[in-house]
């Protein structure tokens, strides 16, 4: 079982920046695609980031492309959100998720996990850009 521990959430303004880090317990963390989903009020948890168990490969939601950058140090079992130029619309809860890197049937889980089925979340860490 892997366990998920966010921080680096706060109040910032509008052009502001953030990072968030997510710190991994429990499983070999290199074997684990690692990402970013958020919730605002009132909104459905939606993709925001991931990078694959390996880091060779990064995959953003179209609102944060150019603005957002995932990174991954497999030997402190960490990921990391830089967040840059960020907009109220950015408001939300963010969660860190991880997928182990095959699925059942021993294909790549990577594009399950970018298509919104994580199995393990952290708790949540609140970001609030005011304008």
């Amino acid at each position: 079982q892997v366990q998920l521990v966010e921080s680096g959430g706060g109040l910032v303004q509008a052009g502001g920046s953030l990072r968030l880090s997510c710190v991994a317990s429990g499983s070999t963390f290199s074997n684990y695609a690692m990402g970013w989903f958020r919730q605002a009020p009132g909104k459905e948890r939606e993709f925001v980031a991931a990078i694959t168990w390996s880091g060779d490969k990064t995959d953003y939601s179209d609102s944060v492309k150019g603005r957002f950058t995932i990174s991954r140090d497999n030997a402190k079992n960490m990921v990391y959100l830089q967040m840059n130029s960020l907009k109220p619309e950015d408001t939300a809860v963010y969660y860190c998720a991880a997928r182990y890197k095959y699925k059942a049937n021993g294909n790549s889980s990577w594009y399950a996990f970018i298509s919104g089925e994580p199995e393990h979340w952290g708790q949540g860490t609140q970001v609030t850009v005011s304008s």
